[in-house]
C-alpha cells in the first residue's frame, strides 16, 4: 500500500464513521461554518477550560472531504492548548491552499491525509469550513463561512 492509498483510506473511514459527530450541550463556545458553493453546513462545539480544549465535537452535513475534515480535527484537538488550535488553523490552510508558511506535513499525523486535497482547488473550501469553523468558535464568533 502507498502513503496515497493510506491517506484516501484515512478520509473515507473518517466520512463513513465521523468521530466526535454529537452535540455537547454545554459547549464553552459553538460556531456554525457554511460553505455557500457546496452546501457544507457544520456546528461546531468546543468546551475550553482554562485554555485548554477538553472536547470538541461536531454535527452537520456535507461531502466526504468536508466530513473527514472535521472528523480528523476534533481527534487532534481533544485535550490541546486552545493556542495550539490557533496554530493548527493556520498550519492547515496552508497545507490545504498551498499558500502562507511552509508545513512540516509529517508532524501534522494523519491531518496530512487532506494534503491532495489542495490538487483539486474546488474541495479546498470543503476541507477548510471545519476550521474556518473553529477559528471562529475560538474568536467568539457565531457563524463562519468560506466566502
Amino acid at each position: 500500500m502507498d502513503l496515497k492509498d493510506l491517506y484516501h483510506e484515512i478520509i473515507v473511514d473518517h466520512n463513513r464513521r465521523p468521530r466526535n459527530f454529537r452535540r455537547i450541550e454545554k459547549a464553552t463556545r459553538v460556531s456554525e461554518g457554511y460553505n455557500p458553493l457546496c452546501g457544507d453546513k457544520l456546528r461546531l462545539y468546543v468546551v475550553e477550560k482554562d485554555g485548554v480544549i477538553e472536547d470538541v465535537a461536531f454535527e452537520g452535513s456535507g461531502c466526504a472531504i468536508s466530513m473527514a475534515s472535521a472528523s480528523l480535527l476534533t481527534e487532534r484537538l481533544k485535550g490541546k492548548p486552545a493556542k495550539e488550535a490557533e496554530d493548527l488553523f493556520g498550519q492547515m490552510h496552508s497545507l490545504l491552499t498551498g499558500q502562507g508558511e511552509e508545513v512540516d506535513v509529517e508532524a501534522l499525523g494523519k491531518l496530512a491525509a487532506l494534503e491532495g486535497v489542495k490538487a483539486y482547488p474546488s474541495r479546498v473550501k470543503c476541507a477548510t469550513l471545519c476550521w474556518h469553523t473553529l477559528h471562529a468558535a475560538l474568536e467568539g464568533e457565531e457563524i463562519a463561512t468560506t466566502e
